[in-house]
């Protein structure tokens, strides 16, 4: 299979042919985002997230009580969270019983406090990057718990002045947004806006779509993309430079952490208007192409795995389908 495309398309042919070669979950998306290919062509793919690759080896190591290494949030990166987050990118399919009883689990497991979560037994408060994970993996998987509205509504009435989030405001008093706790927020946001437009769809009125808390929603993930605006999506606003060097290093599985192109992927993702302030992230991204069209791994967040992805240092397939995707919503919304 090959793309159709003008001479302005950003996908080398011979880069899809290496994408589609690999995992279910590469391969399915490489042809919904890269192709433009209609479901019936790659429904039957995603399908195989749940069967084979990646996504069969996570399911086989749950474990009777629906759990990932017999926690909740740790040990990173293999405890129920972190590896529904994986199962998650990957793209299993909406409503799959496994996952629907892990996400159980973790919101069974966790503390609340004035519709907040934490799963830490030694934070007597809510964190809005916990909150954040946990709503965008009930509205992804469609778990059904009212808990889940009034963590929504929570997580609106904790977004900070200047339009982030920051996980320790509560406990600390910061009151400057955090990139890694508010682009796991907007991501949130971006899943139960989209969850609220498949239940209208649906028509299932018996579901919580009040236009009011969609406006709030809307609102809120417009400030949020204005902070990402504010700082060119990486950099300080202070100094101009990189707020962190880690931003600028491109990893897969992100876990919590921010970089340009898991802002840039998310910033697609949701079709974003153009905005010139993206240019500075999309020079970065673009310096850290190979030769040969693909992007590497350069960043391995260190802690324990079930097993690796890709190689570090090597050229990735995630990185790559991720990466054109974003040159592709570039092209899409700049003219």
């Amino acid at each position: 299979m090959t793309a159709t495309h003008d001479t302005h398309d950003p996908v080398r042919e011979e880069t899809v042919r290496w994408l589609l070669d690999g995992d279910p979950a590469i391969r399915w998306q490489t042809k919904r985002d890269l192709l433009d290919l209609p479901g019936s062509h790659y429904e039957a793919d995603r399908g195989l997230v749940e069967t084979h690759g990646w996504g069969r080896q996570l399911l086989d190591l749950q474990d009777e009580t629906g759990t990932w290494a017999g926690g909740l949030y740790g040990p990173k990166w293999t405890s129920t969270t972190y590896t529904l987050l994986l199962l998650r990118h990957c793209g299993l399919g909406t409503g799959h019983p496994a996952a629907l009883q892990g996400v159980g689990r973790i919101w069974d497991g966790a503390r609340y406090f004035d519709g907040g979560l934490t799963c830490a037994a030694s934070i007597d408060a809510p964190e809005a990057c916990v909150t954040s994970m946990y709503v965008g993996l009930a509205q992804y998987f469609d778990y059904q718990d009212e808990r889940v509205d009034v963590a929504i509504e929570w997580l609106l009435d904790n977004q900070l002045a200047d339009g982030g989030w920051n996980c320790r405001t509560v406990r600390f008093g910061d009151l400057h947004g955090s990139f890694h706790t508010s682009i796991l927020a907007l991501e949130a946001l971006a899943e139960v806006a989209g969850r609220r437009s498949i239940d209208r769809d649906n028509q299932k009125t018996d579901r919580n779509i009040d236009g009011a808390i969609d406006r709030d929603i809307s609102t809120a993930i417009d400030k949020g993309r204005e902070f990402f605006l504010r700082h060119r999506l990486y950099k300080s606003h202070r100094r101009g430079t990189p707020a962190h060097p880690a931003f600028t290093k491109l990893s897969f599985p992100p876990r919590w952490h921010y970089d340009v192109l898991r802002g840039l992927d998310y910033f697609a993702s949701v079709n974003s208007p153009w905005d010139d302030r993206y240019q500075d992230a999309l020079d970065v991204l673009m310096d850290r192409q190979r030769e040969d069209g693909t992007w590497p791994t350069q960043n391995k967040h260190s802690g324990k795995v079930w097993f690796d992805l890709e190689q570090t240092g090597r050229p990735s397939r995630w990185n790559t389908l991720r990466a054109l995707r974003v040159l592709r919503w570039r092209q899409r919304v700049s003219g």
